[in-house]
């Protein structure tokens, strides 16, 4: 079985840390559907547009959202594609979290990622050829992954050790699943895809889904050399992950920690929940608008309505304030005309 060399540092630790807080709150916090759809959706956008540019794909973050919604627009036909299939990977890893992974699993990885871009013969097959993996700029070779005869022999290796590994933390044991994968890279074509959902799908088997709310991808392709130079670090320390375990763990306590403050931003205030109970009350999108312009302008009257959603009924924009109210957050002042709402 494969068996990785790394250390647990002090800054894997306090990444490790911040990671388990960040998943209490995210697994714990009491979303409304509308905020639970919107952040699913958000991660799946952003997880299918960075997964696919950072691998030279063309298209923008609102042209991804166009192919998303099923809408046509003018990009290379490959572009479009990969996207198109990027989806689907999304989809499969979501609706597989609780399978066995085996070999069988990567492949139909592979072949969700490479459909009608590479021929069916090469589709969801390991690689017979030999490739070197080149720096884009000088041209020069920057990494020779291993012979094709090995590629079988050592991505059972690697299933095995997701299958057995049970000590090492889910975050480092996905960490360690996808560096491994991109340096054995077993298929011609579409390997960084494939690697990065495979460690997505070994968090999400080991009960790290985290409701779906998150996107490694975006931090890798901000800053694509880091990603890449992280990588190789592994080969300049002798096999050693430590460092890219570092990085990997750095990205995900970031990306958590953000999601965190999301949903404390969509949650009322600590002296409010005291006053309610304790229990933490989530707010819509339109609420949280209502209540932050309250506290600039001091009250709100229905006449604001229209100014504040031209594109919303009044008797549904009424509904939500008429909810803050039963809530507890905002009070109602005066009749008829004269209403006037204040904040609790």
């Amino acid at each position: 079985m494969y068996r990785p060399a790394f250390s647990i540092t002090n800054k894997i630790l306090k990444n490790i840390g911040e990671i388990e807080a960040a998943k209490e709150v995210i697994e714990h916090a009491p979303l409304l559907p509308y905020w639970e759809k919107r952040f699913q959706d958000e991660a799946i956008l952003r997880t299918t547009h960075y997964g696919t540019h950072i691998e030279g794909n063309e298209l923008s973050l609102t042209q991804v959202q166009k192919v998303l919604d099923g809408e046509r627009v003018v990009a290379r036909d490959r572009d479009v594609q990969e996207v198109i299939n990027y989806r689907k990977v999304v989809e499969y890893i979501g609706d597989k979290k609780n399978i066995t992974i085996d070999e069988g699993t990567i492949l139909d990885l592979h072949k969700l990622v490479v459909e009608k871009i590479l021929d069916e013969d090469v589709s969801g097959k390991y690689r017979e050829k030999e490739v070197v993996i080149r720096n884009s700029i000088t041209g020069d070779v920057s990494f020779r992954p291993p012979h094709a005869v090995e590629v079988e022999w050592q991505m059972k290796d690697l299933i095995e050790f997701i299958h057995e590994e049970k000590e090492i933390h889910p975050v480092l044991k996905a960490g360690i699943v996808h560096y491994e994968f991109v340096r054995v890279h077993p298929f011609l074509d579409g390997n960084g895809r494939v690697g990065r959902a495979l460690s997505m799908l070994v968090l999400f088997s080991d009960g790290y889904d985290i409701r779906e709310f998150f996107s490694l991808e975006e931090h890798f392709d901000r800053n694509a050399e880091e990603y890449y130079k992280a990588l190789q670090s592994v080969a300049m320390h002798n096999g050693d992950v430590t460092f890219w375990l570092e990085y990997f763990t750095q990205c995900l306590a970031i990306e958590l920690s953000k999601i965190k403050e999301k949903i404390e931003h969509i949650s009322i205030d600590s002296k409010l929940k005291e006053k309610l109970g304790g229990a933490p009350v989530m707010l819509t999108e339109r609420q949280l608008k209502l209540i932050e312009y309250m506290q600039e302008i001091g009250y709100l009257e229905n006449k604001s309505f229209s100014s504040l959603f031209p594109d919303i009924s009044e008797d549904s924009v009424l509904r939500e304030v008429q909810d803050l109210v039963k809530k507890g957050i905002i009070v109602k002042k005066g009749k008829t005309k004269g209403v006037k709402y204040l904040m609790a």
